[in-house]
């Protein structure tokens, strides 16, 4: 069974959850820095989580701490280009473990994988919002308390159906 994003909703076994999405909506022609989250159906990756922030419930996908020399690489140049990194790095990178709770849990949604493409976007997960709802840089976000009602639900064969 697939998660399923609409503009300001995920859909799954019969929940309704609020969600934000990039600034600029849902886009089929995705690119760096562009503000618009991708559509399409992708895979999910790793759980990512800050051990001394949350305690996760049983999941059934692979969990990495999130440590404080991690970050995802957001820079075209390099060859580590929408993957996980360690700093100190001489690229431009996102810093995954914050002083904000918005990757206090995250997963990664396997976009631009297979291959990746140079320019057409990184760093995109299912991550926490913010008490607002705010707009994200591209990622689909939701409250802290809806993803750990989601999490036990899903396995290494869901995926997300983003649009």
């Amino acid at each position: 069974m697939n998660i399923v994003i609409k503009k300001h909703y995920l859909l799954y076994q019969g929940y309704k959850i609020k969600c934000s999405i990039g600034k600029s909506g849902l886009t089929n022609k995705k690119k760096e820095g562009d503000l618009s989250t991708p559509k399409g159906l992708f895979k999910l990756g790793f759980i990512y989580y800050r051990k001394d922030r949350i305690k996760l419930p049983k999941c059934q996908i692979t969990k990495k701490e999130i440590k404080k020399n991690m970050g995802w690489c957001n820079d075209s140049h390099s060859n580590k280009y929408n993957k996980k990194i360690h700093f100190p790095f001489k690229y431009s990178a996102e810093e995954m473990y914050r002083k904000t709770k918005n990757y206090d849990i995250l997963i990664e949604i396997k976009y631009n994988y297979f291959p990746i493409i140079k320019k057409r976007g990184s760093a995109i997960f299912l991550h926490i919002c913010g008490k607002k709802y705010k707009p994200t840089e591209g990622c689909v976000a939701i409250r802290k308390k809806d993803f750990l009602k989601l999490l036990p639900l899903i396995d290494r064969n869901t995926k997300i159906l983003i649009g």
